[in-house]
């Protein structure tokens, strides 16, 4: 069986494990072997073989870092593996990784998640220039695809150059589930308290249906810088309850209680906004309802198909209309 790398320069934070994870798990031709610098997490479940770049002993940071910022041993621990591809997630990896599949002399493939692409400051000339930046036009003249998440993050790669044949959409698929049959009592929301989610204007909708003189339970699942200040945040609303980072399968449950998926994404001051949150896409999968905004990418998801709601981004008066229409049909 030929083998395909997956370079990731971290392997691989929790909020990345699921949504990395199901991208191979159907595999039947290739082999994934996950290529990158840094544990972070559990890799043990991973689909196909894990190898750290570096090496052992003392020297294994200074030759990471030669790795990283020059592409000097690009292929050193890995060459053996013959890989017939290398795919890089993020278009920062796509950078990292330009030296190793130059060096192997195979395609490079980069996944575009988002926040890679809509983020301005990856593209800004001005001070020091990053990793991504120097190696920007590069990974265009070399890369064989961009794999774009959504279409929104095609048309904005466009915007930034790109050129067109170098771009196709796949979103990332879910694993088949069952539909929720129980009985639901929740909203739900799952993701990084990062700003782009708009954790902010959900608790803001909360306040408004509880002026209302409607208190429905809310469950925050999910880890991130923000954390901390939106529990402060939400200090008075007592239905709603944050758990931290979930595993899959507690995830899978909590969803399979929820009245909707609450998705109220926004542009963040930076530019980033989402690609395609693939917990919504799960949500669906299971029959779930979801809410969310005109800036959560699932605006050509969710009014095709009737399964949720579309509101205005930071718009908490009409996401809790939404809510409210939820728990009143």
């Amino acid at each position: 069986m030929k083998t395909v790398f997956v370079y990731r320069d971290r392997l691989l934070p929790a909020s990345e494990h699921a949504f990395m994870r199901r991208q191979y798990i159907g595999f039947q031709d290739l082999r994934p072997c996950w290529v990158g610098c840094r544990r972070e997490g559990a890799v043990g479940d991973l689909p196909g073989d894990v190898r750290f770049l570096g090496g052992d002993g003392p020297l294994r940071p200074l030759r990471q870092a030669a790795f990283k910022q020059f592409g000097w041993g690009a292929a050193r621990d890995v060459a053996d593996l013959a890989p017939v591809l290398v795919h890089a997630q993020f278009g920062r990896g796509g950078a990292l990784a330009l030296p190793m599949a130059r060096a192997l002399g195979v395609p490079l493939a980069v996944t575009f998640h988002g926040g890679d692409a809509f983020k301005d400051k990856h593209y800004q000339r001005g001070g020091l220039p990053s990793i991504f930046h120097r190696r920007w036009r590069a990974l265009q003249d070399y890369a064989s695809l961009f794999v774009c998440v959504s279409e929104g993050v095609r048309d904005r790669l466009l915007e930034r150059g790109v050129r067109p044949d170098l771009l196709d959409v796949i979103p990332i698929g879910v694993e088949a589930a069952a539909p929720a049959a129980g009985p639901v009592e929740q909203f739900v929301f799952a993701g990084r308290f990062v700003d782009k989610k708009g954790v902010a204007t959900l608790i803001d909708a909360l306040r408004v249906l509880a002026a209302r003189g409607l208190t429905p339970p809310v469950v925050l699942a999910g880890d991130g810088p923000l954390l901390p200040a939106m529990r402060e945040y939400a200090a008075g609303l007592e239905t709603v309850r944050f758990t931290g980072w979930l595993a899959a399968a507690d995830l899978a449950a909590l969803m399979d209680r929820a009245i909707a998926l609450v998705v109220p994404s926004v542009v963040s001051a930076g530019g980033d906004r989402e690609g395609l949150p693939s917990v919504a896409v799960e949500a669906l999968a299971r029959g779930v309802p979801v809410i969310g905004s005109d800036q959560s990418g699932l605006e050509d998801v969710l009014q095709p198909c009737g399964a949720g709601i579309v509101v205005p981004a930071a718009d908490a008066v009409a996401l809790a209309d939404a809510m409210q229409a939820m728990l009143t049909p």
